[in-house]
C-alpha cells in the first residue's frame, strides 16, 4: 500500500483557520496563555543576560558604581578551601589531646585535657587581640603593627583573595598547634597557673612575633637576600611553606626550655642511671590521636596553598605529606627495634609524626621520592633525638622535642637539598613557577641550603633564648613547677580535684584529697597500679 504524505495547507488556509478559531472563546484563552508564557520566558532571559553582562547593554555606567580594588574582591572557592583546611587543622587539637593523654600517666590525664582545652580558648582570644596583628600585618622586619583587635582590616588578606576572617581562623589553628606542642614536654609537673602564664607568653608574643620574621609580609627572613635587606649576599629568602620552623621548631624549642627548667618528674630514672622512661597509660588513645593528627595534616600542608585553584600543587603537597609520614613510621619502627629488639608502637607513632613535621616545610617544592627519603630520615631522628634527651637526663614524656624541634630543623634544611627546581610559588588562580626553588641534590648549589640554615638557626636560637628567660622567671617566683606534695598526689587530684578514671583503682590515692580512704584499700595493694 502506498502512503502519500498529505500536502501542507497553504498560508491563506492557515490564516482562515486561525480566524475561525479566534472566534472560539476557549481557543482564545488557550492562545493567550501560550503567548503570555513565551513572552515571560523571553523577558526572563533578557533580564538574566542583562544581570550577567550589564556592560554589553550599556547598564554599567552609574555614578555610584564602586571601584573595586584587588584586596576587596573575595575569591569564594579559595575562601571555602581555606575554611575547610582551617577546620581540619583545628581538628588536630583532638589528636594532640589524645596523643598526650595516652602517652602520659593516668594520674595526670585530666591535667592534659584541661591544658589542651584552655590553651585553645586562651590562644583564640590572644590571636584576636594582637597575635594576628603582630604576625601577619605590615610593620617592620621584626613585628606587625596594624589590625589590633581585627580593626581596620581589608576584605581579603594581601593578594590571596581569601576573606580576611577565614585567613584569621586558619592561622589561629596554627598558633594553637604551636602552644600545644610545648605542653607535651612539660607534662606531669607543671603547676596550673604556670601552665596558663607560659601559654600566654607563647600564643601572645613568642610565636606571633618570631613567626612574623618568616610569614609576615615584610619579615626580615622572608625578604632576606634582596638588595637593601637582611644579608643581601645570600641571594634568596628563607622559605617555610607550612611551618616546619615557624610552628614546629618554635613549639619544640619552647618545649625544650620548659623541660630543662622544670627538671625531670619525681621518680624518673634515666637509662644511664639504670632506669628508663615512665610507661604511657593508654597506647590505644595515643595511637588514635597520632592518626587523627595525620588526618589533620591534610589541612595543615595542602591548605597552606590558600588556593583551591592550584590543582596540581595541592595534589602534590597531599601526596608528599602521605609518603613522608609512611616512611617516617617505618624507619622509626626499625630504628627502635635496633635499640630494644622490640617492635615499639610509641616510636612508630612518633616516627610518622616526625615525617609529617619534616615534610611541612618543603612539601610544595619536592618530589614524591624526595618526600620518602626525607621522611625516612625524620623517623630515625625521632628515635635518636629521644635517646639523646635520655642521655642528657631531660624528661620529655611525649617526645615533643625530637619530633617537633629536631625534625623541624631537619625538614627546613631538607628543602635546600631536595627542592627539584620545578616549582616556584602557589597563587590564587594558578601556580607561578617563574622562579623555582632548586636544592643541592638537583644542581642548585648551596644558596638555598644556606638561606634555610640561617633562617632555622635564627628562629631556633631566638625562640630557645626567650623561652628560657620566660621559664626561669616563672620558676623563680614559684609558679612553674607544682609542689612536691602536689606532684606525688598527682596533678589530676591536686589541681583539678578528680581522676580521669574515678571508678578504677589506679593509684595509691584514688580520690579527692578530702575523701576518706576506706580501710579495705590496703587489701588491694597487690593489684594497685603504681607505675605513676
Amino acid at each position: 500500500m502506498n502512503l502519500k504524505r498529505s500536502s501542507s495547507p497553504s498560508f491563506s488556509t492557515k490564516l482562515s483557520r486561525l480566524g475561525t478559531r479566534m472566534r472560539d472563546p476557549e481557543w482564545r484563552k488557550y492562545a493567550g496563555l501560550v503567548f503570555a508564557g513565551k513572552f515571560t520566558a523571553i523577558a526572563l532571559l533578557l533580564v538574566a543576560f542583562a544581570f550577567l553582562n550589564p556592560e554589553l547593554i550599556g547598564f554599567r555606567a552609574f555614578a555610584a558604581d564602586p571601584q573595586l580594588k584587588g584586596n576587596d574582591i573575595v575569591n569564594p572557592i579559595n575562601t571555602v578551601w581555606t575554611l575547610i583546611a582551617a577546620f581540619l587543622v583545628f581538628g588536630m587539637q583532638v589528636g594532640f589531646t589524645m596523643l598526650e593523654a595516652g602517652f602520659c600517666r593516668s594520674r595526670e590525664t585530666v591535667n592534659v585535657l584541661m591544658e589542651c582545652i584552655v590553651d585553645t580558648c586562651l590562644c583564640g582570644i590572644l590571636f584576636y587581640a594582637w597575635g594576628f596583628a603582630f604576625m601577619f600585618s605590615h610593620g617592620n622586619g621584626f613585628i606587625g603593627m596594624n589590625w589590633f583587635f581585627l580593626q581596620g582590616t581589608p576584605a581579603t588578606y594581601e593578594g590571596t583573595g581569601v576573606a580576611f576572617l577565614a585567613l584569621w581562623l586558619f592561622q589561629f589553628a596554627f598558633a594553637d598547634t604551636c602552644s600545644t606542642i610545648t605542653s607535651g614536654a612539660m607534662i606531669g609537673r607543671t603547676g596550673w597557673i604556670g601552665d596558663l602564664l607560659y601559654s600566654f607568653a607563647v600564643s601572645g608574643f613568642i610565636y606571633p612575633i618570631i613567626g612574623h620574621w618568616t610569614w609576615g609580609p615584610d619579615g626580615f627572613l622572608a625578604t632576606m637576600g634582596t638588595k637593601d635587606t637582611f644579608l643581601p649576599w645570600v641571594g634568596t629568602g628563607f622559605h617555610d611553606f607550612a611551618g616546619s620552623t615557624v610552628v614546629h621548631s618554635i613549639g619544640g624549642f619552647i618545649a625544650l626550655a620548659g623541660a630543662i627548667v622544670l627538671g625531670p618528674r619525681i621518680g624518673r630514672r634515666f637509662k644511664r642511671d639504670g632506669g628508663g622512661p615512665m610507661l604511657p597509660h593508654d597506647l590505644t588513645i595515643a595511637a588514635s590521636g597520632g592518626l587523627l593528627l595525620w588526618f589533620g595534616w591534610y589541612g595543615f600542608n595542602p591548605g597552606s596553598t590558600l588556593s583551591a585553584m592550584d590543582f596540581i600543587g595541592i595534589g602534590r603537597v597531599a601526596a608528599n605529606t602521605t609518603l613522608a609520614a609512611c616512611a617516617g613510621g617505618l624507619t622509626g619502627m626499625f630504628a627502635s627495634y635496633y635499640l630494644s629488639k622490640k617492635w615499639d608502637v610509641s616510636f612508630t607513632i612518633n616516627g610518622f609524626l616526625a615525617g609529617l613535621v619534616a615534610i611541612t616545610c618543603p612539601c610544595y617544592w619536592v618530589s614524591p621520592l624526595g618526600s620518602i627519603i626525607l621522611g625516612g630520615v625524620a623517623g630515625v631522628i625521632a628515635v635518636a633525638g629521644a635517646e639523646l634527651l635520655e642521655h642528657l637526663r631531660i624528661d620529655d614524656p611525649i617526645g615533643a622535642v625530637p619530633v617537633h624541634g629536631f625534625n623541624g630543623i631537619w625538614g627546613t634544611l631538607s628543602l635546600g637539598l631536595f627542592a627539584t627546581g620545578e616549582f616556584g610559588a602557589t597563587g590564587p588562580f594558578a601556580p607561578d613557577n617563574s622562579a623555582p626553588l632548586k636544592g643541592l641534590f638537583y644542581g642548585g648549589g648551596t644558596q638555598l641550603l644556606i638561606a634555610q640554615l640561617i633562617g632555622s638557626a635564627i628562629t631556633c636560637v631566638a625562640t630557645f633564648t626567650i623561652a628560657m628567660i620566660v621559664m626561669y622567671a616563672l620558676n623563680a617566683v614559684g609558679l612553674l613547677r607544682v609542689s612536691r606534695e602536689g606532684e606525688l598526689e598527682g596533678l589530676d587530684l591536686h589541681e583539678h580535684g578528680i581522676s580521669a578514671y574515678p571508678e578504677y583503682v589506679i593509684s595509691s590515692i584514688g580520690g579527692p584529697a578530702a575523701m576518706t580512704l576506706p580501710m579495705e584499700r590496703s587489701s588491694l595493694g597487690s593489684r594497685t597500679h603504681v607505675s605513676e
